[in-house]
């Protein structure tokens, strides 16, 4: 039977992992005799009420090494829950959530797209302000990259689930994060937060800088580059644009904050050059040593992401002045005092 390496991890982390997690098959992607199963496991909390963080890899085939780092990841929170005190302590009142592989096929295909031609990240139905030409998604043709899907169209089989499982994980949570892994741009790896379809400031912009000023003091040598996504270039039909104005839409009090991983693949391609031959090579860190490194690189990203969650008085409680004051100092960072 054909499968992944990256499926084959998944299974195996969760037969040895027994009760201590909860493992579900969100749907199957297939592709002519191509039939894989898309993973989430989840961690902790069962209280639809507690804070919640999610990973999610995978979405872009091509990128592989999101999805990699994602299971990688996983692994590490799985170990970590069988032995270590403070973190089983954590997932008592935490919940958190691993989708590893959103588009199987395509990783197996080494296509960005999904089985049918669409970039799953320009399918949502949601319209960007000037956004670049092909890149920021089209409806010109499945044969060239960035294809949005027809216009009316439902969403795709994969970004459906994954919408439906986040919509569901975080409808009434007081704090929800997730994390989507990807890579494919800039020399630095960057954290973005929305939004991807304008320059314009979202409506929780305090929120993204008191977590950036929490990471900042807490771990002061760090290398991500922390900025809203628009600034880079605007997309249609971004999944997480979507899910975060819907769960504002809805929600009474709960807090959600998408962000993004975008591991800067550029250095790859510049201290190899001769990868950019390879279909993976523009996207994924080629060498052994690299991906070893690039494997274990943001195991400190998802342990403060967990004592965030776990923390929100460290930075997502603020009374009126203090949500003033954040959002003017974010404005001078982003927007130049917008």
């Amino acid at each position: 039977m054909t499968t992944l390496p990256e499926i084959q991890q998944i299974e195996k982390k969760i037969a040895q992992l027994g009760s201590t997690a909860r493992a579900e098959i969100l749907t199957h992607s297939q592709f002519e005799d191509l039939r894989f199963p898309i993973y989430k496991v989840s961690f902790g909390s069962q209280d639809p009420q507690a804070p919640v963080l999610g990973f999610v890899g995978g979405v872009h085939g091509l990128e592989r090494i999101g999805a990699q780092v994602c299971v990688a990841l996983m692994s590490s929170l799985a170990e970590l829950s069988q032995w270590d005190e403070s973190i089983q302590q954590t997932l008592q009142k935490v919940r958190i959530f691993f989708i590893p592989t959103v588009n199987p096929v395509g990783i197996y295909r080494k296509t960005r797209c999904n089985p049918h031609g669409v970039d799953l990240m320009r399918n949502a139905p949601i319209d960007a302000d000037n956004p670049q030409f092909l890149l920021g998604g089209h409806r010109y043709s499945k044969k060239l990259p960035w294809y949005r899907g027809e216009e009316g169209a439902p969403m795709q089989l994969e970004a459906q689930a994954l919408v439906d499982c986040v919509q569901k994980e975080i409808a009434q949570s007081q704090l929800a994060m997730t994390l989507d892994l990807h890579s494919g741009f800039g020399l630095q790896d960057r954290l973005w937060f929305p939004y991807a379809k304008t320059v314009k400031p979202y409506p929780e912009l305090h929120l993204c800088y008191a977590l950036k000023d929490l990471l900042d003091r807490t771990y002061p040598h760090h290398f991500y580059r922390f900025e809203p996504q628009a600034q880079n270039y605007t997309t249609h039909g971004d999944l997480w644009d979507y899910l975060y104005d819907n769960h504002r839409a809805n929600s009474k009090s709960g807090i959600y904050v998408p962000l993004c991983l975008e591991m800067g693949s550029w250095l790859w391609v510049k201290k190899n050059p001769w990868q950019i031959f390879s279909a993976e090579g523009p996207f994924n860190p080629l060498k052994g040593h690299r991906h070893k490194r690039t494997l274990r690189r943001h195991n400190t990203l998802m342990e403060f992401l967990i004592r965030a969650v776990n923390s929100p008085q460290a930075w997502a409680t603020q009374n009126q002045e203090q949500v003033r004051q954040l959002d003017t100092r974010a404005r001078e960072l982003w927007y130049g005092n917008v």
